[in-house]
C-alpha cells in the first residue's frame, strides 16, 4: 500500500507503508536524460529521503525503456549568463548540480537500491552507480560516450566509480573505444550485483529494499562507507577507520537489539529503536 506518492513531471516519489521510497526518473521520452529539472529534482529527492524519519531505505530507477542516457544535449535548461563559454557552463553545472547530486546519494544515510532498467550512457552511469546495491535488467547496457563521441572525460562520478569497480583496463577500453557493456558482463566483471529479467526487476529492487528497511539501516549504510574508505586506505589506516567506527556504533541502540535478539533467538527489530 501507497501512503504518499509525490508526482511531478520529471521525478516521481512514492513511499510504501514500510518506508522504502521509489524516486522514478519521468522524462522516458529522451531516455530520462539530464537537464537542469531532472536533476533538480533528483537532489530534492534524495534530500527528502535524508530527512524524512519514515524513509528506511530507497529505490532509484528509470521510466520506460531506459535508465537513464546521459546529459540532455540538445540545452537542458541550465542556469547561464551570455558571457560564459560552453566549458564555465559545463563546470559550473557540474559544480552546483550534478556533483551534489551524485554527493547526496552516495550521502544519503538511508541505503540506496539501483535498479538500472535499461541503458544507461554517459553521465547516466555514474548515475547508476552511485547507489549501494546495483541491479540491473537482462536488457540493460552500459556507454561511456564521453570520450569516443564528445572528445570529454567520463563525469558524473563514472571516472572514479568504473576503474575502482572493474579495474583501469577495463575502464580505458570501454571510455576509449565507446563500446556498450551489456548487464550480464557487468555483472561478471563486479560494476553491478546482479541482473533480473526484464519484467521481475522491480519486484526484486522492492524484495531487496524491503529487506534492508528491516535491517539496521545506520550500520549497513556505514559498511558501504568504510568500503569507500577503504579503496584509498591502507591497511593500518583502514584498522584504525574500523576502531574508531565500531566505539560509536557499538553504542547504538541497534547494536544492543542485535545482541540480545540473537541471545533470545529471535530475529531482532530495528525499527523504532529507542
Amino acid at each position: 500500500t501507497k501512503t504518499g506518492i509525490i508526482m511531478n513531471e520529471v521525478v516521481k516519489r512514492e513511499i510504501n507503508d514500510s518506508g522504502v521510497m521509489t524516486v522514478t526518473l519521468n522524462r522516458p521520452e529522451s531516455l530520462n536524460s539530464l537537464n537542469y529539472e531532472l536533476v533538480s529534482s533528483v537532489i530534492k529527492a534524495f534530500e527528502e529521503a535524508t530527512s524524512n524519519d519514515q524513509v528506511r531505505a530507497v529505490i532509484l530507477t528509470g521510466e520506460g525503456r531506459g535508465f537513464c542516457s546521459g546529459a540532455d544535449l540538445s540545452g537542458g535548461g541550465w542556469p547561464t549568463e551570455p558571457e560564459w563559454s560552453t566549458g564555465e557552463i559545463s563546470a559550473k553545472n557540474m559544480e552546483f548540480f550534478l556533483n551534489p547530486m551524485i554527493q547526496k546519494i552516495v550521502n544519503c544515510p538511508k541505503p540506496v537500491v539501483s535498479a538500472i532498467n535499461g541503458i544507461a550512457a554517459g553521465g547516466g552511469v555514474g548515475l547508476a552507480l552511485s547507489g549501494d546495491i546495483l541491479i540491473a535488467s537482462k536488457s540493460a547496457k552500459f556507454k561511456l560516450v564521453f570520450g569516443k563521441q564528445l572528445g570529454i572525460i567520463s563525469d558524473v562520478g563514472a571516472s572514479w566509480f568504473v576503474p575502482k569497480l572493474i579495474s583501469r583496463a577495463r575502464a580505458n577500453a570501454l571510455a576509449l573505444l565507446g563500446e556498450d557493456l551489456p548487464s550480464a558482463q557487468a555483472e561478471e566483471w563486479g560494476l553491478i550485483w546482479k541482473t533480473y529479467e526484464d519484467n521481475s526487476l522491480m519486484e526484486e529492487a522492492m524484495r531487496i529494499a524491503l529487506q534492508i528497511s528491516d535491517s539496521a539501516i545506520e550500520g549497513l549504510k556505514a559498511c558501504v562507507h568504510a568500503h569507500d574508505h577503504a579503496t584509498n586506505a591502507s591497511l593500518t589506516e583502514q584498522l584504525e577507520y574500523e576502531t574508531k567506527t565500531q566505539r560509536v556504533l557499538c553504542d547504538e541502540p541497534a547494536f544492543k537489539e542485535g545482541v540480545v535478539a540473537f541471545l533470545e533467538k529471535r530475529k531482532p527489530n530495528f525499527r523504532n529503536l529507542k
